[in-house]
C-alpha cells in the first residue's frame, strides 16, 4: 500500500494544486496568470511608483477593516482589506513624515497624527504593545512589535513635540527593563512567531537608538548596542546570521536578513564602531553577489547565501537595497549605489498601475504574487520599505548632479 501511495503522490499532487486554484477568486487567477506569463513590466519610473506606493499606503488606512486611525495589515486577493496592525503602522510613521517633508504636504501629517493617537490608545500601561493585528488573540505585550512602534514615536517626538514624548519614553523603557544582561530578549516573545532568540531583533536595537538621540541619559543606547553585539556573536565567518527566521531558521526570508542587516548598519551609523561597519559589509557583500543581474534575489536563503526559493520576497528585496544604500552614503563604494538601483527597479516592475485601486501601486508580499512570502497578498510594510529605498535611490542621484 505504501509502494502505491507514493507511485500515487506525484500524480496527486497537481491534481490538489489544480482544485485548490479552481477555488480562488476570478481576480486572484487572473494575478496569478499575470505574473506568470507576462513576468515583470516596464519600470514606471521612480517618481511615479514612489507617489502611487504613498497613495496606496494611505488608502490601506482609510480601508483598514477596523477603521481606527491604523494601516490595514493588507488587501489580500482572497479576503480583501485586512484589520489595522499596529506594528507596521508603527514604523510606516517615519516613512510618511518624510514624504511630508519633502512634498510639503500637511494632509500626510495629518492622517500620520491619527496613527499616533491611536497606537496611543492602545499602549499598556507598561509602555508595551500587543502583538499581531488587531483583534488577534491572544493580546500579550510583543518585544519585536514594540520596537517597531518606537521608530514611529521617536520621529513623533522629532516631528510634533511633547504629546509624544512620554509614550516614546515608557515604550522604550520598557525594552530597556526587558532586556537581559547580555544584551539578548527572551522575555516578550511573539505567539505568533517561532519561540527563541532571534538575531533580527537588532531592528529593536535600532529603535532604542533612535530613542536614545532623544533622551541620550536613559540609557537607551547602550541597550541597543549591547543586543547588536551580541547578535554579532551570532553572524557566521561569511556574513549569514543564524536564528534569523518567522519559521525556517535554515532558510530565512529576505526580509528578516534585511531586519538584521539594518540595525547593524543603524548601529555603526549611531556608535561609528568600525566593527559594526565591518559586520555589515560581510553580509552586504554575498547578498549582492546572490542577487541576479535583473534584480530578482530569492526570497529565501541558505546558509552559503544560496538560493532556496523561486520567487522573490519583494520586502525583503527593499530593505537589503536600503543598507546597501547606506553604506553606499558611508564608504563612497559605487557597487552599493548601483546593486540597490538594480534591487529597486527590479520591484518597481512588479508595480502595476492598470488594477484596481486595491492594487495599484501597491507592492506584493511575492513575486510571483503567489509565492511563499504572504501568499497573494499585498502587505503594508512592504509599500512602507519601497519607499524608504526608493528615496534614497533618489537621494542618491542628486548627490550625484
Amino acid at each position: 500500500m505504501e509502494m502505491i501511495k507514493a507511485l500515487l503522490r506525484p500524480i496527486a499532487r497537481p491534481l490538489r494544486q489544480r482544485y485548490a486554484y479552481s477555488k480562488l477568486p476570478a481576480a486572484c487567477r487572473a494575478e496569478i496568470r499575470h505574473d506568470r506569463s507576462a513576468g515583470l513590466g516596464s519600470d514606471p519610473g521612480l517618481d511615479v511608483a514612489v507617489k502611487e506606493a504613498v497613495a496606496w499606503l494611505l488608502r490601506a488606512q482609510d480601508c483598514s477593516a477596523s477603521h481606527d486611525g491604523g494601516i490595514a495589515h493588507s488587501y489580500s486577493l482572497v479576503d480583501g482589506w485586512g484589520t489595522s496592525y499596529p506594528e507596521t503602522t508603527g514604523y510606516s510613521i517615519p516613512t510618511l513624515l518624510e514624504y511630508a517633508r519633502l512634498t510639503s504636504d500637511n494632509g500626510i501629517r495629518d492622517r500620520v497624527r491619527r496613527m499616533l493617537d491611536w497606537l496611543v490608545s492602545i499602549q499598556f500601561e507598561s509602555g508595551a504593545f500587543q502583538g499581531g493585528r488587531l483583534g488577534r488573540k491572544p493580546k500579550v505585550p510583543v518585544l519585536f512589535v514594540t520596537g517597531q512602534i518606537l521608530l514611529g514615536l521617536a520621529d513623533a517626538v522629532k516631528e510634533f513635540g511633547d504629546p509624544y514624548r512620554e509614550p516614546m519614553r515608557r515604550t522604550a523603557q520598557w525594552l530597556k527593563e526587558i532586556q537581559d544582561p547580555d544584551g539578548c530578549w527572551r522575555q516578550g516573545r511573539s505567539p505568533f512567531a517561532m519561540a527563541g532568540e532571534m538575531t533580527y531583533e537588532t531592528h529593536v536595537a535600532w529603535a532604542l537608538l533612535e530613542a536614545a538621540r532623544i533622551v541620550p541619559e536613559a540609557g537607551f543606547g547602550e541597550a541597543g548596542l549591547a543586543n547588536i553585539h551580541w547578535a554579532l556573536q551570532h553572524q557566521h565567518e561569511n556574513g549569514w546570521f543564524a536564528n534569523c527566521c518567522l519559521d525556517d531558521p535554515l532558510h530565512p526570508y529576505t526580509h528578516t536578513i534585511g531586519y538584521a542587516l539594518r540595525g547593524v548598519v543603524e548601529g555603526y551609523r549611531f556608535s561609528q564602531d568600525p566593527r559594526l561597519l565591518a559586520a555589515a559589509r560581510k553580509a552586504a557583500d554575498p547578498l549582492m553577489k546572490a542577487m541576479h543581474d535583473d534584480g530578482f534575489l530569492a526570497g529565501r536563503l541558505g546558509n552559503d547565501w544560496s538560493e532556496a526559493a523561486s520567487w522573490s520576497c519583494l520586502t525583503g528585496t527593499v530593505q537589503i537595497a536600503a543598507c546597501w544604500f547606506i553604506l553606499y552614503q558611508i564608504t563612497g563604494e559605487a557597487r552599493y549605489r548601483d546593486a540597490g538601483r538594480r534591487a529597486n527597479r527590479y520591484v518597481r516592475r512588479t508595480v502595476r498601475l492598470d488594477v484596481d485601486q486595491a492594487m495599484r501601486g501597491a507592492i506584493k508580499g511575492s513575486f510571483p504574487v503567489d509565492g511563499g512570502f504572504h501568499s497573494l497578498q499585498y502587505p503594508n510594510w512592504a509599500a512602507k520599505f519601497f519607499i524608504d529605498s526608493n528615496l534614497m535611490e533618489k537621494a542618491s542621484l542628486e548627490s550625484e548632479r
